[in-house]
């Protein structure tokens, strides 16, 4: 039996798929959060989650402060978050 592109982008697109991605997006911002760097907070009151749709569900984490990407630049704080979340599964 094949399975047609449409098949996996309505599953791709699933209420229950979707939680979970949204689930694993707060998981590393909840991180992020712990482990961010804090002068002003501005930077942690800035990591913020959402889904965004492509071809499927994609979770997105992103900071706000202006300064985030030269904070971001210095320390690796998202991306050390992806890795921690990783190996916490």
């Amino acid at each position: 039996m094949a399975i047609s592109n449409w098949d996996l982008d309505a599953l791709t697109r699933d209420p229950g798929i979707v939680s979970v991605v949204q689930q694993a997006t707060d998981r590393i911002a909840e991180i992020a959060r712990a482990d961010a760097p804090t002068d002003t907070n501005a930077y942690k009151a800035g990591i913020r989650t959402r889904i965004k749709y492509q071809d499927r569900a994609v979770g997105v984490v992103e900071a706000t402060d202006p300064k985030s990407l030269i904070i971001e630049a210095k320390t690796g704080n998202l991306a050390r978050a992806v890795k921690k979340a990783a190996r916490k599964r």
